[in-house]
């Protein structure tokens, strides 16, 4: 979705990123979804994989695999190089959002690219009574498991990176991507004044579901657990009351009415063209 609002080229486009799956694994300081955002926007991104590089080797992860540690955890040789960066950068006494806007600059970018915080914030899933970290949840075990609860750790300490509140204050229209909203918006919406900078804006929501199921992910397991449905009166419960649109696939209507603007489309946004084509559909119902 960001892809296709930044191919649209005459908007100034700020995006506030979740860092709440931020971990350190071999060592080095890990922002999946900046590096996510970062390789979209570039082109770079494996659409096959879903994360990642597109032009990847394994050669560092072929050679860990001789040893007796946890590899399960894989990164590119060109993904390793951003992460040495980061990792090296911050070691200096660099701030993340320094570092990320470093990165941007590195990768030719026209977007502002800002993490919702510098400070620690850990996502944390609740199963069978035992607290998970994020990536051993979604990487290791594949998001395979029941989950009861999710927790941020850190967070009511965190404070807005540099840039998020004055974006956010100063934006003439705020849009939420189709995540999922628990486990990638919650994250940012829960670092303290967020949520106020955000409320009182158009917020224009896009689904994550299509045919009523998530594309990909584990939103359909986990929306139960804090009594959501499922689907997508669900989705705009799970804002609180924050959304003032919500953008939905066809045949994905509520079946109820809703505190929000409905606009139906079609949301498989899957290659740079349908994006594109959706971001101009939202531009106009923002108008």
């Amino acid at each position: 979705m960001l892809r296709g609002l930044a191919g649209m080229g005459e908007i100034d486009l700020t995006a506030v990123v979740n860092v709440g799956d931020d971990d350190f694994i071999y060592g080095l300081a890990l922002s999946p979804d900046l590096d996510t955002v970062t390789y979209t926007l570039a082109d770079l991104h494996s659409e096959t994989r879903g994360w990642g590089r597109d032009d990847e080797t394994w050669n560092v992860m072929d050679e860990l695999d001789r040893f007796s540690i946890d590899s399960s955890f894989r990164i590119g040789d060109r993904d390793l190089a951003l992460n040495l960066y980061r990792t090296t950068r911050m070691a200096e006494g660099a701030s993340l959002s320094e570092v990320t806007a470093e990165i941007t600059r590195a990768f030719e970018l026209g977007t502002t690219l800002l993490p919702a915080s510098n400070d620690r914030i850990a996502t944390q899933v609740e199963s069978a009574g035992s607290w998970l970290d994020f990536q051993d949840y979604f990487v290791r075990r594949r998001h395979a498991v029941a989950v009861s609860g999710v927790r941020f750790v850190g967070i009511e300490d965190a404070r807005p990176a540099p840039g998020v509140l004055e974006a956010l204050d100063g934006a003439d229209a705020i849009v939420i991507g189709p995540s999922n909203p628990i486990l990638s918006i919650w994250p940012i919406l829960d670092v303290p004044g967020v949520r106020d900078a955000i409320a009182g804006h158009t917020v224009m929501v896009v689904s994550p579901l299509i045919g009523g199921r998530a594309v990909k992910g584990p939103l359909a397991d986990v929306m139960p657990a804090f009594g959501l449905s499922p689907d997508t009166s669900g989705v705009i419960d799970s804002y609180g009351g924050l959304a003032t649109d919500l953008v939905v696939h066809h045949g994905d209507e509520p079946h109820h009415e809703v505190a929000a603007r409905i606009h139906v489309s079609d949301t498989r946004i899957a290659d740079p063209a349908s994006a594109t084509r959706l971001a101009k559909e939202m531009l106009a119902w923002l108008a």
